[in-house]
């Protein structure tokens, strides 16, 4: 719903209409974005001053506001919202700079510098003009449209912000999708226990907020729910072709063109044209599997995952997961209560940070206010963007003075270590067990995942954590390097994806012929800001290289920056008659360059650190090491100086 008068107006009178329902919500809604929506009705900042001390943060449990204070506030929002109802008129309130600035600050518990109020603003869509659309220059009914194809592969996350874009421009388009329905990885994973690791009042579209989460962090069938409901709304699922898999592409250089190969489910292959070509084909796709001595022996049942075989029955059955990464983390939890025996097998421990609201269900009065509020629900995704932004991203950096730089990098790293640790050591009560649970490497090196009752299950009486390296396997156990045998009915690979290998399986050539793998390889993948690439005019990749943020941000954002991006150099294309669009070599490696010396000085490349974000030769290739505020800068607007166009 757009932020106009008359929508205040309409809520605020549906609101006090039911002053009882009203002042019931207040008591369970959270009381920060209740300071915040007062405010802002009515330009008082008095409440905001008298206890901004205490708000520590912006996730609901950094408050401690006195139950004296929070009636106050809950009665001025109802005198607020009564008198907004009654005149029928919203105060000018809270809306300029500056004072969006001193409201931020307060739900964000410390100061908001100026240079994140515009990313803020198109977060928050208060005004209807702060978004990422991409409008026209020039009038687009006499610009052919007609004439420029694009094909997008994939109908992911990524897919679906492209999708929606091309079609608000008018833009003829079609989407390839490998799987029978949308969703990417959120259709393809379907593990006990999956679910997001980013609060989901973040983990939505910026263009199209869901304020009905159930639960703070959604697990997996409410997300893709959401994801199915804004294909539909946005009229995107008729452009969407399923169970069609996109297996080459090759770029035409005397037609300016990309033929791109298409398999169907009956494995009739066709080929189709087009002007650009947009990857959205993502990293999390190709499960990964390791090859281990003896594994196609196991005559037990044995899947991925990312590919959950819910036919195979594993209650009171010996179980095994191999690695315990986030998928592992979520699902072994979920299985221990019911599986015989569970035996999780650790390579190298990761970082679990305790979010009290992890588990937590949204209250009746958080979902009341969702509603019926005006201005609540964007208070609450400030919040959370703020919580799960670039707050932590300074501490990762190398302190070169730091005197513990073998565990950690700098003072606040350290004490973020050791707060995970004192939280591990208080629900393990086992030193024992608690020094193999803690990396050799400093926090946020890998992924830093959420702490899903992963100490409590490693407490179980059925649940053992094998550390010991595996040699090979049986065809009824996994045998480790010292002769231990653990004999197991069913296989459960928790080994991730190969993230490395991007765009892979799909045969891509460029310029000359040259293959896409030819250039990257298996795992040094590189592009400028993630989007293009030299030799491959007109290709567009979102979550492509070094666009994945470990210490924040979710994967929406960063698609909706590279789709903008992307928008935008289309629209330079065919506004100037442009066939042939390609990052220049030069600005590409600079961009390169500048990004792997700022990688180098940051917790990724520790030498302690071996993760899927790295390749063979220590280069970050998945991970993002800019700022959330850096990239959107430089994300922002497409520079037409940066590439090299041809004309038709």
């Amino acid at each position: 719903m757009k932020i106009t008068e008359e929508n205040v107006v309409a809520m605020c009178e549906n609101a006090v209409s039911d002053e009882a329902a009203l002042r019931s919500a207040l008591e369970h809604a959270e009381i920060t974005p209740m300071l915040l929506v007062y405010s802002q009705l009515t330009g008082d900042e008095s409440l905001i001053k008298e206890v901004t001390s205490s708000i520590h943060g912006p996730w609901s449990y950094q408050q401690s506001v006195s139950t004296a204070d929070r009636q106050k506030i809950a009665e001025a929002l109802i005198g607020a919202m009564k008198s907004c109802a009654s005149t029928k008129a919203v105060s000018n309130g809270m809306s300029t700079p500056v004072q969006m600035r001193e409201l931020m600050g307060a739900a964000a518990g410390r100061a908001v510098p100026d240079e994140y109020i515009p990313l803020l603003a198109e977060e928050m869509q208060f005004d209807d003009n702060a978004t990422r659309d991409v409008h026209w220059r020039k009038d687009p009914s006499k610009l052919n449209l007609e004439k420029f194809k694009v094909v997008v592969i994939g109908a992911g996350i990524s897919g679906i912000i492209a999708a929606i874009h091309l079609k608000k421009m008018g833009i003829p388009f079609v989407v390839y999708e490998r799987n029978d329905g949308v969703g990417g990885t959120w259709l393809e994973n379907c593990y006990p226990g999956c679910g997001v690791d980013t609060p989901s009042h973040f983990y939505s579209f910026s263009f199209a907020p869901k304020t009905e989460w159930t639960r703070h962090f959604a697990k997996r069938d409410e997300i893709l729910a959401y994801i199915e409901e804004v294909v539909d709304e946005f009229g995107i699922r008729d452009h969407i072709i399923f169970n069609s898999e996109v297996t080459s592409a090759e770029y035409v250089e005397e037609a300016k063109c990309w033929k791109v190969g298409v398999k169907d489910a009956s494995g009739e292959a066709t080929e189709v044209d087009c002007q650009s070509l947009i990857s959205a084909a993502g990293y999390f796709n190709r499960p990964s599997i390791p090859k281990i001595e003896g594994a196609e022996k196991f005559k037990g049942e044995a899947f991925h995952t990312a590919r959950w075989d819910y036919d195979v029955d594993i209650k009171g059955k010996r179980v095994a997961v191999i690695g315990t990464g986030a998928s592992s983390m979520q699902a072994s939890p979920s299985i221990a209560p019911e599986v015989g025996h569970l035996t999780i097998f650790q390579r190298q421990p990761h970082w679990a940070l305790y979010n009290p609201n992890y588990n937590k269900k949204m209250t009746e009065g958080d979902l009341w206010a969702f509603k019926n509020i005006p201005y609540y629900a964007k208070w609450v995704r400030f919040q959370m963007f703020w919580a799960s932004g670039d707050g932590f991203h300074d501490s990762l950096h190398r302190d070169p003075n730091w005197t513990q730089q073998e565990v950690s990098l700098n003072k606040d790293n350290h004490s973020l270590r050791e707060q995970i640790i004192a939280h591990a050591r208080k629900e393990l009560n086992d030193e024992e067990l608690l020094a193999k649970t803690i990396p050799n490497f400093p926090p946020y090196g890998k992924r830093m995942l959420r702490e899903n009752n992963w100490f409590k299950t490693l407490k179980r009486d059925n649940v053992d954590l094998e550390t010991k390296r595996i040699s090979h396997i049986t065809e009824n156990s996994i045998v480790m390097e010292d002769g231990t045998a653990h004999e197991i009915d069913v296989l459960i690979w928790g080994t991730g994806f190969s993230a490395q290998r991007m765009l892979w399986p799909i045969d891509i050539k460029g310029r000359d012929g040259v293959s896409i793998r030819d250039v990257w390889g298996d795992d040094n993948p590189s592009a400028y800001l993630g989007v293009s690439a030299p030799g491959f005019p007109n290709l567009f990749i979102t979550a492509g290289p070094n666009t994945f943020w470990s210490h924040g941000g979710s994967m929406i954002f960063a698609s909706e920056c590279q789709v903008r991006f992307i928008m935008q150099a289309l629209r330079e294309m065919i506004e100037n008659d442009i066939a042939s669009l390609e990052v220049k070599t030069d600005v590409h490696d600079d961009y390169n360059e500048r990004l792997d010396e700022k990688a180098s000085e940051m917790v990724w490349t520790h030498p302690n650190v071996n993760s899927y974000y790295k390749n063979s030769q220590n280069r970050l290739t998945v991970l993002n090491p800019w700022s959330l505020i850096d990239y959107w800068k430089m994300s922002r607007e497409f520079d037409p100086g940066s590439y090299l166009a041809e004309k038709g």
